[in-house]
C-alpha cells in the first residue's frame, strides 16, 4: 500500500546526521508527495507527518525550506486529524523564541492555507483547520509583545480571511475584537497589516460586525485624539471602501464631511490619505459619492496643484515657445537641481491626480463640466516636476479623452451635435492649449514623460479625427526629435511611430507636404533597426507616407513632388522584403508596404518592376506570407497607374486558383477579389479558375458564394468565350441549388441576379434566355411536390425578372390562367409578373387585373399573399394605371387585408415624386381603416401610415399628432405604431420633426388602453434601438412610466374555465414582457442616462416573474455584469435569491414534457446569469454567493450545468481574441 523504496530509505536518511543527506532525502520525499498515485497509509502517514514537521525544526535552513514545500502537496494527501495535528505543531512552533523556527512555520502556515480547498467547494477539512489556526492567532495578535510574531499572526489572518472568509461567520466578532485595537500600535507596520486584514474581513463578514466596525471608525475620528491615529482610521475607511465597496455606501453621508474636514489639516501625509479614501468611495460607491462629487473635485483640483516649496517662473508661460521656428534640439527639458527630500507635497499631488482619473473614468454624465474646470486644470499641470505625478497627471487627461471617444452612436448623431456645447466641440477648442502644453513636453530628457505625450496625442486624433491639422508644424519637430534620440528607448520610437502613424491617417495629406524631407530620414532609419518591432512600425508609417504626402495622384491642385524620396524608401523597403530570416509581422508589413509603394509609385520604377514582381511570386508561395501578398496583388492590380502584371501572371494564376480548395475562408475570399480585379489573364488562366469554383458556390458560405459570383459577372464582360463550357456543367447546378436556398438573400442574391443578367447578355449558345428560364423554374413544373422554402419561389422570381429585364424582347410565359397549373407554379408565376412588373410597365397586358384578383380567392394562403404582392409591385412600375384601382378595390371590396399589403408594397417600393400627387387619397382611404376591428389590418395600415408620413413630414406627421386624440383606442393604437415605422437607423428628414413631437407619441403611455400602452413600449423600443437621440431628453419623464409598466397587476389576472381544468390568464403579461424589452434595449444605447440602482430595482422585481420575462431579466443581469459591475456587487446579495430558487425549483412529477423543457432552458439562463456575476472580481467574496456556488458544486445536475456554461463562456472569449 505504501512507500515505495525511496521514502523508505528517505526516513532512514532523514534522522542522519548529515545535511547532505536530509537534504537529499527531503527531496525525494517531496518528488514522491507530487505524484497523484501515492497512496499512503495510516502507519506511514503518520510517520511522514512526524518527520516533516521534525524537519522544520533542522538546523540547516535549505533543509527547512524543503520541508515548508512538502507541506503542501502532504496536505491534500492525508486524513483530517492529521492536518490538524501539523496546523497545531506549527501554531505553536509560531510563538517559539527561536526567530528561524517562528519564521519558516509562519510560511507553513500560509502553504497549508494556500492548499485549503476553496469555502465555495463546502469542504469541512477546510473549516475545521481554519477554526483551529483562528483561535490561536486571535491570542497571539492580542498578547503577543513580541512585535515580529504578531505582524506574521497578522499576515497569517490577511491570508485566511481572504481565501476562506466565509467559514469563520462564527469567529468574526472575535477576530474585530482583536484587530481593532492594534490600529492604535505604536508600531506602524502592525496598523498597516491590522487594515489589511480588516479589509478582507469586511467582504465576508455579517451585518453586525461591519455596523460594529464602522462606527467604532467613526467614533474614533470624531474624536481625533492624535494625528497619527487619524491617518491610520482614515487609511481604514479607504480600505474597506476598497473592499466592499458596496457596503459602506450607506454611511458616506457621516463618513465624507469627516474627511473633508481633515483634508484642511496641515497634514501632508493625512491629506494623500483623504483623497485617496475619495478615490476609493468614488470608484466603489458611485450612487451615494454623487452629491459629494463637485466637492471631491474642488478639493482635487486644489491639491494638483499644490507645491509650496516651488516657485514656477513666469517665463515659463511665454507664447514664443510656441514658435516653431526654434526648432532647439540643444533644449533638454527642465533643471532637476532641486530635490527636497522631506517635500511630501507630491504624494498629496499625486493622490489628486488619482483621484481625478476615478471621478473622470466613472462620471460620464459629467463630461461637459470636466471639460469647463478639469480639463484646463489638467493641461496646466503638464508641466509638473515630479515625473510620477506627471505620468498620473496625463492619464488622467487619457481617461478624460477616452470618455470623450464617441463610441456611441448617438454621440456622432448629428442631431445630438447641434445641441451648442458637447463634450466633443469644447475639447476641439482646447487643442491649441494641449498642443502648446505638449509642445515642451515633447523635447524633455524623460523618456516617461514623452511616451505619455504620444500617447496623449494618439487618444486626441482618435477621439477628434483631424484635430491637428493647424498644428502639426510645432508637433512634427517633436517627434523626429524621439526618433533620432540617441537616448530614446525602443519603447519610445516605437510610441513615437504609432503616434506618428495615427495622425497621418486621421489628417489631410497636404499637411505633411511641407515635413515630407524631414521625416523620410528618420523613418527610413527607423526601417532598417534592428529590432523587429520598431522595423514594423516604421514600416506602417512608410505605407502612409506612400498612399498620402506621396501620391501625386490624390490631389491635382498640388504640385508637390515625390521624386526625391521615391528611391529611399523603395531601397529601405526592398531589403526587408528581401529578407527571408526576419519576423513574420515584418514580412507581411513590408510585403504590404511594397504594394502600396508600387500602386502609387510604379510608374517611377520601370527598372525595379520585374525583379520585386518575381519576389511577390516567391512569397504567393509560401504558405505564411501568402494572404498578405495575395492582398498586395489585389492593390497593385486595381492602381490607377495601369502596373503591367503579365510577366507573372503565368505562374501566379495558378496558384491562386489552388488556394480556392484551402480551408482558410480569409484567403479564399481574398482570392477572388483578386481574380475579379486582374484583367490581364487569358482564356487557358480562366479555365485554371473555373475548374475550382463549383464547390465554393454553396449556402454553407454566403459570402464566398457572393465572391464567385461577381468574379464570374466580371468573366462575363471580359472573357465571354470562357463561359461557354458552364452549360451542363457543375458550376450551373450549384447556382440552381444556391437559388433555391432558403438562405440566398442580399448581397448573394444581387450578385446572383447580377450574374444572370451578365450571363443572358452574352449570347453563349445553350445559355440564352429561354434555357437559363427553363433551368430556374424546371423544378417548379416537374416535381409534384412544392419546394421546401417559399423563400426559394422569391429568389426564382427574383432571378427570372432579372432575365426578363435583360432580354426585354423576350415576355414571360405566364401561367397563372391556366387551370392546370398547381399551386406552386401559380405561386411562382404571380411572384414573377410581381418582380417583372416592378421594373417594367406590364399595362400592356390587359387581363393582368382579372388574373390577380382572380388569384385573391385561391385556397392557397401563400397564393394569395403571392397575388397581393404581385398587384403591388405591378403598380410601382405604372403607378398612374394601378394604383387608383388598388384604392378603389380596397373602397369596394371585402378582400381588405390582401389589397391593404398590395397598396403597402406600393407605398414601400414606389418613388417619391411618382406618389406624391396620391398621398392625400391614399391617406384618406387609410384612415378609415384604422378603426378596424381585425388586429392584422390594423397593422397594416399602421404601416402604411407611417411610410406614408415619410413622404411628407410636415404636413403628416402633425395630422398623426391630432389622431392621438380620437376616441376609439384602434385608431390611437394604429397611429403610435405608424410612428414606429418612420423611425430607421439611418439619418431621415424627418428625424429633427419627430425628436420635437415623439413626446406626445409617448404619452399614451399613460392611455387607459392597454393595447395602447403596448405598442408605445414597442415604439418606444425602436426609437432606443433605432435611433437612441430622438428619445434620450426624454427619460426623465418616460422611465417612471416604463417601471411602472414592469409591476404585476392583480386586477389583470383572471381565471378561466376549459372544461374542468381552471386555467389562469395574465392579461398584462405581453405589457410587461414589451417594457422589459425596452429596459434591455436602453442598456445599450442609453445606459448614460439611467439611474443604474432604479433600474436594478424592477430587474430584481423581473427575476420573480414569468417564464418569459425570467428569461428577459436573467440576460440583463449577464449584459449589466459586464456595464456596471460595482452597481450590481452592491446588490449582489438581493440578486442571487431569485437566482437560487430558480435553479431549486422543482417540476411536479405529473407535468407536460413542456413543462421540464421550460424549467430546463430557465436553469441554464440563470445559470448564464450566475456565471456572468462570477466574472464581477469580488462576487464570489459574498456570503450569499459562495453558499449558492457550494450548492451548486454538491448538485449532481447543477454542477453539470454550470460546467457546461463556464466551458461555452471561456471558448467564446477564445474565438472573439482569434477573430481579431
Amino acid at each position: 500500500c505504501g512507500l515505495g523504496a525511496a521514502q523508505i530509505s528517505s526516513r532512514n536518511k532523514l534522522s542522519g546526521s548529515t545535511f547532505l543527506c536530509r537534504f537529499m532525502a527531503t527531496n525525494d520525499l517531496m518528488t514522491e508527495l507530487q505524484k497523484d498515485s501515492i497512496k499512503l497509509d495510516d502507519d506511514s502517514e503518520r510517520k511522514v507527518v512526524r518527520m516533516i514537521l521534525k524537519l522544520l525544526e533542522d538546523k540547516n535552513g535549505e533543509v527547512q525550506n524543503l520541508a515548508v514545500k512538502c507541506l503542501g502537496p502532504l496536505v491534500s494527501k492525508v486524513k483530517e486529524y492529521q492536518v490538524e495535528t501539523i496546523v497545531d505543531t506549527l501554531c505553536t512552533n509560531m510563538l517559539s523564541d527561536k526567530e528561524q523556527l517562528r519564521d519558516i512555520s509562519s510560511i507553513g502556515l500560509k502553504t497549508v492555507i494556500g492548499e485549503l480547498p476553496p469555502a465555495s467547494s463546502g469542504s469541512a477539512l477546510a473549516a475545521s483547520v481554519c477554526k483551529k489556526i483562528t483561535g490561536r492567532l486571535t491570542s497571539a495578535i492580542a498578547k503577543q509583545e513580541d512585535v515580529s510574531v504578531q505582524l506574521e499572526a497578522l499576515d497569517i489572518m490577511a491570508d485566511m480571511l481572504c481565501r476562506q472568509g466565509g467559514l469563520l461567520v462564527n469567529f468574526h466578532p472575535s477576530i474585530l475584537s482583536c484587530l481593532l485595537p492594534q490600529l492604535t500600535s505604536p508600531r506602524l507596520a502592525v496598523r498597516k497589516r491590522t487594515i489589511m486584514a480588516l479589509g478582507h474581513l469586511v467582504m465576508s463578514c455579517g451585518n453586525l460586525v461591519f455596523i460594529d466596525l464602522i462606527e467604532h471608525l467613526l467614533t474614533e475620528l470624531g474624536r481625533n485624539d492624535n494625528m497619527s491615529t487619524t491617518r491610520t482610521y482614515i487609511q481604514c475607511t479607504a480600505a474597506i471602501s476598497r473592499q466592499a465597496g458596496h457596503r459602506i455606501g450607506e454611511y458616506l453621508e457621516k463618513i465624507i464631511p469627516l474627511v473633508v474636514k481633515f483634508c484642511n489639516v496641515d497634514d501632508d501625509e493625512l491629506r494623500e490619505y483623504c483623497i485617496q479614501a475619495f478615490e476609493s468611495f468614488v470608484r466603489r460607491c458611485p450612487k451615494e459619492v454623487y452629491p459629494h462629487v463637485p466637492t471631491v473635485i474642488s478639493i482635487c483640483l486644489r491639491y494638483l496643484t499644490y507645491d509650496p516649496n516651488y516657485n514656477f517662473d513666469d517665463e515659463d508661460e511665454d507664447d514664443n515657445a510656441m514658435d516653431a521656428e526654434q526648432n532647439d534640439e540643444d533644449y533638454q527639458g527642465s533643471d532637476d537641481e532641486y530635490s527636497d527630500d522631506d517635500d511630501m507635497s507630491w504624494k498629496v499631488r499625486r493622490a489628486a491626480a488619482k483621484c481625478l482619473d476615478a471621478v473622470v473614468s466613472t462620471r460620464h454624465e459629467m463630461l461637459p463640466e470636466f471639460y469647463r474646470s478639469v480639463s484646463p486644470a489638467l493641461v496646466c499641470r503638464f508641466k509638473e516636476r515630479e515625473e510620477n505625478v506627471k505620468a498620473d497627471v496625463f492619464h488622467a487627461y487619457l481617461s478624460l479623452l477616452k470618455q470623450t471617444r464617441p463610441a456611441q452612436s448617438w454621440l456622432a448623431d448629428p442631431d445630438a451635435m447641434e445641441q451648442g456645447d458637447t463634450p466633443l466641440t469644447m475639447l476641439q477648442s482646447q487643442v491649441p492649449m494641449i498642443v502648446k502644453a505638449l509642445h515642451k513636453q515633447l523635447k524633455e530628457k524623460s523618456v516617461k514623460t514623452r511616451q505619455c505625450c504620444f500617447n496623449m496625442l494618439t487618444e486626441l486624433v482618435n477621439v477628434l479625427p483631424g484635430a491637428l491639422t493647424q498644428h502639426i508644424p510645432v508637433l512634427i519637430p517633436g517627434i523626429i526629435f524621439s526618433l533620432n534620440d540617441k537616448s530614446s528607448s525602443s519603447n519610445l520610437k516605437i510610441d513615437a511611430l504609432a503616434c506618428l502613424h495615427v495622425i497621418m491617417v486621421t489628417h489631410p495629406a497636404h499637411a505633411f507636404h511641407a515635413h515630407v524631407p524631414a521625416l523620410v530620414p528618420p523613418v527610413v532609419a527607423c526601417v532598417g533597426d534592428p529590432f523587429y518591432k520598431i522595423t514594423s512600425e516604421a514600416l506602417l508609417v512608410t505605407q502612409q507616407l506612400v498612399i498620402r504626402p506621396l501620391d501625386n495622384q490624390s490631389e491635382g491642385t498640388d504640385s508637390f513632388d515625390p521624386s526625391p524620396y521615391i528611391n529611399d524608401l523603395f531601397t529601405c523597403t526592398i531589403k526587408r522584403l528581401k529578407a527571408a530570416d526576419i519576423d513574420q509581422e515584418v514580412k507581411e508589413r513590408a510585403i504590404s508596404c511594397m504594394g502600396q509603394i508600387i500602386c502609387n509609385l510604379g510608374d517611377r520604377l520601370p527598372a525595379e518592376l520585374p525583379g520585386t514582381l518575381l519576389i511577390f511570386l516567391e512569397r504567393l508561395k509560401n504558405e505564411i506570407t501568402r494572404l498578405t501578398t495575395v492582398k498586395a496583388l489585389t492593390l497593385i492590380a486595381g492602381s490607377p497607374l495601369k502596373i503591367d502584371l503579365r510577366p507573372v501572371l503565368p505562374e501566379a494564376v495558378p496558384i491562386l486558383a489552388s488556394f480556392l480548395r484551402k480551408n482558410q475562408r480569409a484567403l479564399k475570399l481574398c482570392t477572388l477579389a483578386a481574380l475579379d480585379i486582374l484583367s490581364a489573364v487569358t482564356p487557358v488562366m480562366v479555365d485554371a479558375v473555373l475548374a475550382e469554383l463549383p464547390p465554393l458556390i454553396s449556402e454553407s458560405d454566403m459570402h464566398v458564394s457572393q465572391m464567385a459570383l461577381s468574379f464570374l459577372s466580371t468573366l462575363a464582360v471580359t472573357h465571354p468565350s470562357s463561359l461557354g463550357q458552364l452549360s451542363g456543367g457543375n458550376i450551373l447546378q450549384q447556382l440552381i441549388a444556391l437559388v433555391r436556398s432558403p438562405l440566398l438573400q442580399g448581397g448573394a442574391l444581387a450578385a446572383m441576379l447580377e450574374f444572370y443578367q451578365a450571363l443572358v447578355s452574352t449570347d453563349t449558345p445553350g445559355l440564352g434566355y429561354m434555357d437559363l428560364l427553363r433551368m430556374l423554374t424546371g423544378p417548379v413544373y416537374s416535381q409534384s411536390a412544392a419546394l421546401p422554402h417559399k423563400q426559394a419561389y422569391c429568389s426564382i422570381a427574383k432571378c427570372v425578372a432579372a432575365l426578363t429585364r435583360a432580354c426585354p424582347t423576350e415576355g414571360p410565359a405566364v401561367d397563372v390562367k391556366n387551370s392546370r397549373s398547381t399551386d406552386s407554379i401559380r405561386l411562382l408565376a404571380l411572384l414573377s409578373l410581381g418582380e417583372v412588373g416592378h421594373h417594367v410597365d406590364l399595362s400592356s397586358q390587359p387581363e393582368l387585373k382579372t388574373v390577380i384578383l382572380d388569384a385573391f380567392s385561391s385556397s392557397s394562403e401563400e397564393v394569395k399573399s403571392a397575388a397581393s404582392y404581385a398587384l403591388g409591385s405591378i403598380a410601382v412600375g405604372n403607378l398612374p394605371e394601378y394604383l387608383p384601382f388598388v384604392l378603389q378595390e380596397i373602397s369596394s371590396s371585402k378582400r381588405q387585408y390582401l389589397l391593404l399589403h398590395s397598396l403597402k408594397e406600393i407605398i414601400s417600393s414606389a418613388s417619391v415624386s411618382g406618389l406624391k400627387p396620391y398621398v392625400e387619397s391614399v391617406w384618406t382611404l387609410l384612415l378609415k381603416h384604422c378603426e378596424c376591428q381585425e388586429e392584422g389590418t390594423r397593422n397594416v395600415v399602421a404601416e402604411c401610415l407611417g411610410k406614408l408620413t415619410l413622404i411628407d413630414p410636415e404636413t403628416l406627421l402633425p395630422r398623426l399628432k391630432g389622431y392621438l386624440l380620437s376616441g376609439s383606442s384602434y385608431a390611437r393604437s394604429s397611429v403610435v405604431t405608424a410612428v414606429k415605422f418612420t423611425i430607421s437607423d439611418q439619418p431621415q428628414p424627418i428625424d429633427p420633426l419627430l425628436k420635437n413631437c415623439i413626446g406626445d407619441f409617448l404619452k399614451t403611455l399613460e392611455d387607459p388602453d392597454l393595447n395602447v400602452r403596448r405598442v408605445a413600449l414597442v415604439t418606444f423600443n425602436s426609437a432606443a434601438h433605432n435611433k437612441p437621440s430622438l428619445i434620450r431628453e426624454l427619460l426623465d419623464s418616460v422611465l417612471p412610466q416604463l417601471y411602472n409598466e414592469t409591476k404585476v397587476r392583480k386586477e389583470l389576472i383572471r381565471e378561466v374555465e376549459m372544461g374542468p381544468f381552471k386555467h389562469t390568464v395574465d392579461d398584462g403579461l405581453d405589457l410587461r414582457k414589451a417594457a422589459f424589452e425596452c429596459m434591455y434595449t436602453l442598456l445599450d444605447s442609453c445606459l448614460d442616462r439611467i439611474d443604474i440602482f432604479t433600474f436594478l430595482n424592477h430587474v430584481e422585481d423581473g427575476l420573480k416573474d414569468h417564464y418569459d420575462i425570467k428569461m428577459l431579466t436573467f440576460l440583463m443581469l449577464a449584459r449589466l455584469s459586464s456595464l456596471c459591475p460595482s452597481a450590481v456587487l452592491q446588490r449582489l446579495d438581493r440578486l442571487v435569491e431569485p437566482l437560487r430558487a430558480t435553479c431549486t425549483t422543482k417540476v411536479k412529477a405529473n407535468s407536460v414534457k413542456q413543462e421540464f423543457e421550460k424549467q430546463d432552458e430557465l436553469k441554464r439562463s440563470a445559470m448564464r446569469a450566475v456565471v456572468a456575476l462570477l466574472t464581477i472580481p469580488e462576487a464570489e467574496k459574498s456570503p450569499l454567493m459562495s453558499e449558492f456556488q457550494s450548492q451548486i458544486s454538491s448538485n449532481q445536475e447543477l454542477a453539470a450545468i454550470f460546467d457546461s456554461i463556464q466551458r461555452d463562456s471561456s471558448s467564446a472569449n477564445m474565438e472573439s481574441m482569434d477573430t481579431s
